[in-house]
């Protein structure tokens, strides 16, 4: 695990963010999202079986939320990434703080070249309250949302892909997915139209 900033003094020109959502499916995104110097996935997705077309590979940064790890930790982080960033929301805490701290000695076990890195607490708060103040209220914030902030931290030119919120495609009007890979709904604590149109304000 890394005891000083992964990211210090490191910008990249272009980079992807990948949200997970349902719009990817059939989209053939897969290699313009792969053509950016730097890619962030959000919670371990699986990326073979045939997603690659349309959701790409290349695996810079992944995050796996408390969540993530209470399952595989250790095959899915094998299958997915060089290095896993987890947002441990409550690090502080006595459960999130064993979750985190079983997935790096899975991680340093199986002698793998994964790198851990965790969200400095101090860093989410200060970002929650400013996503408050912008208009999300009370909500908790996405790991969406939590990646594109970094990601306009340390990249010149920021991509999305996979965040539209909505239960239908913006041109068919078909019935859509949540996930590209399943149709789990998203959480009640999250407030996914209302971070898609804090987003967009953004472009």
């Amino acid at each position: 695990m890394w005891s000083e900033h992964p990211f210090s003094n490191k910008t990249w020109d272009t980079c992807s963010v990948v949200g997970n959502g349902g719009i990817l499916t059939d989209s053939s995104c897969g290699e313009r999202i792969d053509s950016a110097q730097f890619v962030m996935r959000c919670n371990l997705p699986p990326l073979g079986n045939g997603y690659e077309k349309h959701v790409g590979v290349k695996t810079d940064l992944v995050t796996a939320n408390p969540s993530i790890l209470m399952e595989n930790v250790v095959v899915r982080l094998w299958k997915v990434c060089i290095f896993t960033a987890t947002p441990c929301y409550s690090f502080p805490s006595r459960g999130t703080t064993a979750m985190c701290l079983r997935a790096i000695y899975s991680v340093e076990d199986f002698g793998s070249p994964i790198r851990p890195v965790f969200i400095n607490p101090k860093y989410f708060s200060k970002l929650a309250a400013f996503w408050r103040v912008q208009g999300l209220g009370s909500a908790w914030m996405s790991t969406g949302l939590i990646m594109t902030s970094i990601a306009l931290e340390v990249c010149e030119n920021v991509h999305l892909y996979g965040f539209w919120p909505f239960d239908n495609h913006p041109y068919g009007l078909y019935d859509l997915t949540n996930h590209y890979y399943d149709d789990r709904k998203a959480k009640s604590v999250h407030a996914m139209p209302k971070e898609f149109g804090l987003l967009m304000q953004l472009h």
